[in-house]
């Protein structure tokens, strides 16, 4: 399966504020979409996060895209529109020393996160898909496929409205999934950020 991983354009927020799920709205989509056009093959089916930010790009780029929040970002919780410089710097530490398992007041963890978007490229069916989402999901995905560890996956540079391609083997999905024994087939990225 292809996987055509994009990011959302630039919210309207100041710098700094933490904005996981917060829903904000976002540049004008229509020049990304108008380049991102030209790189994804014809009659590709198009799924997005249901936040603004993702809508306005998904509507952009397809005559009816789909919606799913297993894409949401990640949840904050009591952080969301919060100046980074105002949260407990103990918090801050707590997740520092565990990016996979900690979980900020009211909100979830980064394991949780790749678990539900993990679940969504689970369901999805065809050869190719588009998914409009948010930086968090992407590295969470790219993580997984590419068999990463989170120091380094939660880390990886992705601009806003950039495209990454992603293909992944689901043929022996079933059989690993009753077994539990087989490590997924890695993924192969094909590019990032273009």
């Amino acid at each position: 399966m292809q996987l055509f991983l994009i990011r959302h354009p630039r919210p309207r927020l100041a710098v700094g504020v933490c904005y996981g799920q917060l829903d904000v709205e976002a540049e004008n989509p229509q020049p990304i979409a108008e380049r991102l056009r030209a790189l994804l093959p014809a009659a590709t089916p198009v799924i997005a996060s249901p936040l603004r930010r993702a809508r306005c790009l998904a509507e952009a780029l397809h005559p009816q895209p789909l919606f799913d929040e297993r894409l949401l970002e990640i949840d904050f919780g009591e952080w969301e529109g919060v100046a980074w410089e105002q949260i407990d710097r103990q918090l801050l530490d707590a997740w520092a020393a565990d990016l996979l398992h900690f979980v900020a007041p009211g909100g979830e963890s980064a394991a949780m996160l790749q678990a539900r978007v993990l679940d969504c490229v689970d369901s999805l069916r065809g050869s190719r898909v588009a998914l409009v989402t948010h930086a968090g999901v992407i590295r969470a995905l790219l993580g997984h496929w590419l068999q990463l560890p989170i120091a380094e996956w939660s880390r990886l540079d992705l601009d806003f409205g950039s495209i990454t391609l992603l293909e992944i083997d689901t043929s022996g999905k079933d059989l690993q999934r009753a077994e539990q024994v087989q490590p997924r087939a890695p993924g192969i990225l094909h590019y990032r950020n273009r």
